[in-house]
C-alpha cells in the first residue's frame, strides 16, 4: 500500500507568491488547498521579503508538507526584475529548508510540458489542465493555479528523484573504487 504524500507547490513572485497543496497516493492526486502570499509594493524590499517569509512559514506550518516543489527562475530581459524574483525564490526555498522539508526545483518549460504536454503552453491551457487533473481545485488567481501545476509536476517526477537517490554514489565510494582500479592496474 502506498502512503499518501503531501506536496506543496510554490510559484515565487515578489508581489504574489502562489502556493498549492495536493496529496498524492501513488499517481492519484487530491486537491487540498491553494492561495497566494502577497507583499505590499509600497514597502522597502527587506520588509516585502519578510512578508513573504512569514506568509510561506504560515503555509508550511499549517499544511506540514512532506515535500516542496518550487519553480526555477527564468531570466527576464529586465535584470532588476529577475533579481527581485530571485529574492522571492530565496524565501520559497529557505522556509521549507529551515523546516527540514525536502525541496525540489523545476523549470517553467518542464512544468508546462508535464501538465499540458507542451513546454510552451499558455497560462489558460495550464489552468484548464490543473482544473481537469484536480476537479475540486478552487483557485481565483493564476499564481495559485501555477503553484498547483508545480505540485503536479513534482508528483510526476518523484520516481525519478527516488531512482537518483537509490543509485547515487556513496560518499567516498568513488575514490575507493578508483583506488581499487589503480591497484589492479598496477598488479597487471
Amino acid at each position: 500500500m502506498t502512503l499518501p504524500v503531501r506536496i506543496l507547490g510554490i510559484d515565487p513572485g515578489l508581489r504574489r507568491t502562489g502556493w498549492g497543496v495536493v496529496t498524492a497516493t501513488g499517481t492519484k492526486l487530491a486537491y487540498v488547498d491553494c492561495g497566494v502570499v502577497t507583499s505590499d509594493g509600497d514597502l522597502p524590499l527587506a520588509l516585502r521579503l519578510r512578508e513573504l517569509y512569514e506568509g510561506i512559514t504560515r503555509i508550511v506550518e499549517s499544511f506540514r508538507p512532506d515535500e516542496v516543489s518550487v519553480e526555477e527562475t527564468f531570466v527576464n530581459k529586465d535584470a532588476q526584475a529577475t533579481l527581485k524574483l530571485g529574492h522571492a525564490r530565496a524565501m520559497a526555498l529557505l522556509v521549507p529548508a529551515l523546516a527540514g522539508t525536502p525541496v525540489f526545483e523545476y523549470s517553467a518549460n518542464l512544468i508546462k510540458k508535464t501538465v499540458s504536454g507542451s513546454g510552451h503552453a499558455e497560462k489558460a491551457q495550464i489552468q484548464a489542465m490543473v482544473k481537469f487533473l484536480l476537479p475540486l481545485a478552487q483557485f481565483k488567481v493564476a499564481d495559485a493555479a501555477d503553484a498547483l501545476a508545480i505540485a503536479i509536476t513534482h508528483n510526476s517526477h518523484r520516481g525519478g528523484h527516488a531512482l537518483k537517490r537509490q543509485h547515487a554514489p556513496v560518499a567516498g565510494a568513488s575514490s575507493l573504487a578508483a583506488a581499487r582500479i589503480a591497484a589492479a592496474l598496477a598488479r597487471s
